[in-house]
């Protein structure tokens, strides 16, 4: 401990120590995987995060079907540089490629503990660079800094968002960018730093800017010297911050630009939380998606609450930090600040993602309190009896279980004792174990508590098992691309299946779901969850035929995978008659009819198909099931706008007359009669016409067309922002990719670049070149003051 760098760097891997053992001891209570049975992959993390790092491990092992910036395995073909940017850049991101693929869970939890631990020590190292190790209290910075990584928002929230995880790491780095910026020390690094943030994810990397931002403004305030001095600090971390947003714009703009054309999510109005929830969320034991889970253990909220009674510390400096902390509590639950901590606009879901800068300005308080000198008794009266108050307040909510305050009470009699203990100074070691067991205590029965709650109130899915390989499997062996798509089937584990299990399927879950995809598949009959932007498979030969699906998998309960093959399936590229593009109406028959170019549907007769032919009911509103004669009994799970219930088949007519009954009185229901043989006339029409050859690249599609070709040629996939196609911006056809031909060319090649990529590069090239001036500006210095006068 002679040196800072020293205390630093043992305090930062002490604080990493505590936060892992604190988060496996709770998951281990729970038996939350991988310390039991239970899983853990609830809501986006297994239905998102787990498939899309199974995607990065593809490609990693050169595996996937598409590249960088088109992934051909989902949504018939759409972008992936805004995903790669929404859930894939984070640095640990790439280690999910050390892992066997079947044991991707494993991988995604080691990078979660990994991001936690990583944020206790950028925080450990903050602290210490703000205050130093005076008095042998570096044990006590790594506890404050354990409490930051482990505070409710992160065991509670983001550990199932592992996104959000970059910037809990993200906010005391760029704390330090900040400071390094006031001390005009490191000017290379700093945008570094930045630009990392923001790729990592820009959302929680901007809630982190603003934070380190109100942080800096705290010490500028604090230091001395004139205004000359606080405005050049200032410039330089405006400076640095917009460097580093300017090396990231090659992933930030196509991302933004991926939002804005993405299908509109569901929109909510901010309400405030009650006080009596928020100030229950301080406590151990509570679980809420609504209220911001401020938990931070007794040690940190009791030195943040005895900063203001602290006579050790400067009295200037206790009333700032306490004005910052209480100011940004009431960010939380004012409408407008809450819009600014969230890019202008309520969040779809929690409300309150913004509260880890929170807990980090409450720690960083923290610790200025105990920097100066431990907190003697009446300091500690004066931050217990506000702590009392809000023990007081919280008992009103709700939220609060039969182990808040018994583990609250033990927490609080353990800290005080330590604190007690440490300021006498030959207790030190006994002071550690009691602060440090106080805090992997209370934290670990939060993420035990958290982890059993979630299975209970979220939708969650299993870890990769037996049910997960068989399927792979089958995929595996019916894969046949690029000469047909082989759909991972209709009955699903997650929305991102094609990614998970292999294939080049429908289904396609994201924040970036196209609008054009989502409005297309709608219109051709498909389901959907999350308002739209979990588009599902769907099982209907016709739109098996439009999209080249030449092999699908079902999946019956109890039974093995069955891969069903189409008798004849029409090119990726094929040939269709010029002319203006038409507007779908309410009729997904109609529709489907439309895109393919063929009648091939019949309407029912007094409510029944003509024997021979295959029926499909068209209920999107109705949840309930549904049965055609004797046939099984189907379910359809509908309710617009949070979910649509899919096209669905019930089976051949087998006897004149046989109608469809119901569990309960449905709403609005149409009756589709497929003719087969219709089908597949229409079928080898578009086989003969269409394209001779077809080779499919990682970011587009060349195609070779039997000579004379007129028309156009439409390549099976949606027409999202980015094609186009011989040199142009591609065409239309029904939300589909389209060429027009004149008659002599016979080679239609196409290719994809996601919106923004152009202009984000030519601006992280000139973001890279000012920042190799920066480096390069002390070595022309300093050869100027050599060359002689």
């Amino acid at each position: 401990m002679s040196t800072l760098p020293t205390a630093r760097g043992r305090a930062a891997a002490l604080a990493a120590l505590i936060t892992v053992s604190a988060l496996c001891a709770g998951d281990a209570v729970a038996r939350s995987f991988p310390f039991g049975p239970h899983t853990r992959s609830v809501n986006d993390l297994g239905n998102q995060f787990v498939p899309f790092h199974a995607h990065l491990w593809d490609l990693l092992h050169g595996r996937a079907d598409g590249g960088l910036l088109l992934n051909w395995q989902s949504g018939y073909g759409t972008s992936f540089l805004p995903d790669l940017g929404t859930y894939l850049t984070s640095p640990y991101s790439m280690l999910v490629g050390l892992f066997p693929r079947d044991r991707i869970d494993l991988a995604v939890y080691v990078i979660t503990l990994l991001k936690m631990a990583t944020a206790a020590a950028a925080m450990t190292w903050l602290l210490l660079s703000l205050r130093g190790d005076k008095g042998g209290r570096w044990w006590m910075a790594a506890v404050l800094g354990g409490s930051y990584a482990l505070c409710g928002w992160s065991v509670v929230e983001a550990s199932y968002n592992p996104m959000w995880m970059d910037g809990l790491v993200a906010f005391p780095l760029l704390c330090l960018v900040g400071e390094w910026a006031r001390t005009a020390r490191r000017p290379v690094l700093g945008p570094v730093v930045v630009a990392v943030a923001w790729i990592a994810n820009f959302y929680t990397a901007y809630m982190a800017t603003i934070g380190a931002a109100l942080v800096l403004v705290v010490q500028l305030l604090l230091q001395e010297g004139g205004a000359r001095d606080r405005m050049r600090a200032l410039l330089r971390a405006a400076g640095a911050v917009l460097l580093g947003i300017a090396l990231a714009t090659p992933v930030l703009i196509p991302v933004f630009l991926g939002s804005k054309h993405a299908y509109p999510g569901w929109t909510k109005e901010f309400a405030p939380a009650g006080w009596a929830d928020v100030f229950a969320r301080t406590l151990p034991a509570t679980y809420s998606f609504f209220t911001p889970a401020v938990f931070l253990g007794s040690g940190a909220l009791l030195l943040a609450c005895t900063l203001a009674f602290n006579s050790a510390v400067p009295r200037r400096e206790r009333w700032v930090w306490t004005g910052l902390a209480a100011a940004t509590l009431v960010s939380l639950q004012w409408a407008p600040t809450h819009l600014v901590w969230h890019v202008f606009a309520t969040p779809n879901g929690s409300p309150y993602r913004q509260t880890f800068v929170f807990a980090g300005i409450l720690v960083i308080a923290a610790w200025i309190c105990l920097s100066y000198d431990w907190p003697g008794r009446r300091a500690l009266l004066g931050g217990g009896a506000v702590v009392a108050v809000i023990a007081l307040a919280a008992s009103t909510s709700d939220l609060v279980t039969a182990w808040t305050f018994p583990l609250f009470a033990a927490g609080i009699a353990a800290v005080v004792g330590g604190l007690l203990l440490a300021r006498r100074g030959k207790y030190a070691v006994v002071a550690a174990l009691l602060l440090s067991g106080a805090l992997v205590g209370q934290a670990a029965a939060t993420a035990a508590y958290a982890d059993r709650q979630r299975v209970g109130r979220l939708d969650d899915y299993p870890a990769w098992g037996e049910a997960h390989s068989e399927r792979a499997a089958a995929v595996a062996k019916a894969d046949g691309w690029p000469r047909y798509r082989t759909d991972v089937g209709r009955d699903q584990i997650t929305g991102n299946d094609p990614i998970l299990l292999g294939g080049q399927g429908g289904g396609y879950y994201s924040s970036h779901t196209p609008d054009v995809f989502t409005r297309t598949m709608a219109a051709l009959g498909a389901g959907w969850t999350s308002n739209g932007r979990s588009v599902q498979s769907l099982d209907n030969p016709v739109t098996d035929a439009i999209f080249a699906v030449g092999a699908r998998v079902r999946t019956a309960p109890g039974s093995d995978p069955e891969v069903t093959r189409a008798a004849a399936t029409p090119a990726l590229v094929t040939v269709r008659p010029a002319g203006p593009e038409a507007a779908y109406d309410w009729n997904p028959f109609r529709n489907q009819e439309l895109l393919l170019g063929s009648d091939v549907y019949g309407d029912p007769v007094d409510g029944s198909c003509p024997v021979g032919t295959e029926a499909f009911l068209w209920a999107p509103n109705y949840t309930g099931k549904a049965r055609l004669g004797d046939n099984e009994q189907v379910t359809l799970r509908g309710g617009q706008p949070k979910r649509r219930a899919a096209l669905t088949s019930l089976g051949r007519v087998n006897s004149p007359g046989e109608k469809v009954a119901y569990s309960k009185d449905p709403r609005r229901t149409t009756l589709g009669c497929l003719d087969h043989v219709k089908l597949t006339a229409a079928v080898d029409g578009l086989k003969r016409t269409g394209a001779v050859s077809v080779d499919v690249t990682d970011s587009g599609v060349r195609a070779e067309l039997p000579p004379g070709a007129t028309g156009q040629a439409v390549i099976a996939a949606p027409r999202i922002a980015g094609w186009s196609c011989n040199g142009k911006p591609a065409d239309s056809y029904q939300g589909l990719v389209a060429v027009p031909l004149d008659g002599r060319t016979t080679t239609v090649d196409c290719s994809f670049r996601p919106p923004g990529l152009k202009a984000g590069a030519a601006i992280g090239a000139t973001g890279l070149l000012t920042l190799g001036g920066l480096a390069l500006l002390p070595l022309l210095r300093s050869r100027l003051r050599r060359r002689p006068a």
